[in-house]
């Protein structure tokens, strides 16, 4: 992060948003070239669970991609110029070092509980939308534990308080997970169909369109609660609920051969597809969908 800030002055500024509970900073890495206009924001996260590493793997791949393709390629340029995008490579940045020196799964993040001796709590159950309801727990030995009340956990709350100042020009948030293979968006905690949906349902068929073509890997999309599962206080239907109206989860590689120890060669296919994916959900920003224009022909895409 400091040395793409540093050789790349004209098109990121690094700076933190805050601190996780055991002081680190959150960093955030804002990439796009600087102009007066006003230009919609993009958010990408990486490494809110811990040990899906593959996560932030992409995050710093993404950065790296688009800065050095910025003079050659067309789109990259186009989407630097007319967008911003926040991208923060490890939202989980004491669960992610303790995954890397003590457990390789650990999930949650490394806040102490008063009460039990257990740590951490599910910063993708910590978010107030509605909260500790079906698909979370509210024990704190649970790899899926709220936490004590929503926005408990530092990092959490500074990412919820940086895309409220900034909601309305976030247009579109992309939260990166492991492992599934999966395009999903809300809602997640229940099962009914989002306003918007014939806009985000061609946004999500039309990114898995576009990773299935870099390698033949096929993606599953659609509502989290239906195509994953059901889950309560979920960052994704967090950001939606609160106006960003692309609010998408993906489930990188693989099906669970691999799943959260997938192997270092594995790091440029799942990256170089998924640049793909985030590329295009980023170029249907600059284009005005109307709702109602697209129905999916799943008779003519049945692999998706």
């Amino acid at each position: 992060m400091f040395e793409m800030n540093r050789t790349h002055p004209h098109l990121v500024d690094m700076f933190s948003i805050g601190r996780s509970y055991e002081g680190r900073p959150l960093y955030v890495l804002q990439l796009g070239k600087r102009t007066r206009s006003y230009k919609k924001a993009v958010w990408i996260d990486c490494g809110v669970h811990a040990r899906e590493w593959i996560g932030p793997a992409f995050c710093q791949w993404f950065v790296k991609e688009a800065l050095h393709s910025y003079q050659h390629d067309s789109v990259m340029r186009r989407l630097i110029n007319q967008l911003n995008f926040y991208i923060m490579p490890v939202f989980n940045v004491d669960g992610y070092i303790f995954s890397w020196t003590t457990d390789r799964f650990w999930r949650k993040t490394r806040s102490k509980n008063a009460k039990y001796h257990c740590r951490g709590v599910d910063a993708n159950r910590n978010w107030k939308v509605k909260w500790c309801e079906e698909g979370a727990s509210s024990h704190p030995c649970d790899d899926t534990y709220c936490g004590p009340f929503p926005e408990s956990e530092p990092e959490v709350k500074a990412v919820a308080k940086f895309l409220r100042k900034h909601k309305k020009r976030v247009k579109a948030y992309v939260s990166i997970h492991a492992y599934a293979q999966m395009l999903l968006y809300p809602y997640s905690y229940k099962y009914a169909t989002i306003p918007n949906f014939n806009c985000v349902e061609s946004a999500a068929h039309n990114a898995v369109t576009a990773l299935y073509s870099a390698y033949g890997v096929r993606y599953r999309y659609g509502p989290a609660s239906t195509t994953l599962y059901v889950s309560s206080g979920s960052s994704m239907d967090w950001a939606y609920r609160n106006g960003i109206p692309y609010a998408f989860a993906f489930e990188l590689r693989d099906t669970g051969y691999f799943g959260f120890l997938l192997p270092e060669a594995l790091i440029n296919p799942t990256c170089t597809e998924t640049m793909r994916a985030v590329k295009t959900i980023s170029s249907g920003l600059l284009k005005k969908c109307e709702t109602g224009m697209y129905q999916l022909d799943r008779e003519r895409y049945p692999y998706l």
